[in-house]
């Protein structure tokens, strides 16, 4: 049974996670939305990550055309939310995805990835655009330090 249950629960750890939506801020007439979801790290217990990002409206889609895409721009900011416990988690320099979102149909995602600093005992959270077509230098990046963590 316990090793059924690990089995599940590693697995559930491997696959990006989905975000909660937890605000939703309003900016402008035309009703284009800052959206703000929390994330808790699928494989380090006790870390939860807060992601905003810009979703344009139907009406700005109609006005503006470039329908089926929203900006790559995003915000990110991670924190310890309880006692850190580090699951098997890759520790290689390309780090690991934890969360993908798509922007667009086909083109662009909205993805976090995890990046363990050995040296420094920090987990480094990147936010950035991933796009089909070309790269995007849009970015942004958050720490959570694990000095005592369990794992």
């Amino acid at each position: 049974m316990k090793r059924a249950l690990l089995s599940v629960i590693l697995l559930a750890a491997s696959l990006p996670l989905s975000a909660e939506e937890v605000g939703r801020v309003g900016v402008d007439w035309v009703g284009n939305d800052i959206i703000v979801e929390a994330l808790p790290d699928p494989g380090v217990q006790g870390v939860t990550c807060h992601v905003a990002y810009f979703e344009r409206s139907l009406v700005d889609r109609l006005s503006q055309g470039n329908w089926f895409e929203d900006p790559s721009n995003s915000s990110i900011a991670c924190r310890q939310t309880g006692p850190i416990v580090i699951g098997d988690i890759d520790t290689s320099p390309e780090g690991e995805e934890i969360f993908s979102e798509r922007q667009s149909i086909i083109l662009k995602s909205l993805r976090v990835t995890r990046i363990f600093d050995q040296e420094s005992q920090v987990l480094v959270y990147l936010a950035h655009a991933n796009e089909l077509t070309e790269g995007s230098a849009k970015m942004s990046i958050s720490t959570v330090p694990i000095w005592n963590a369990g794992g």
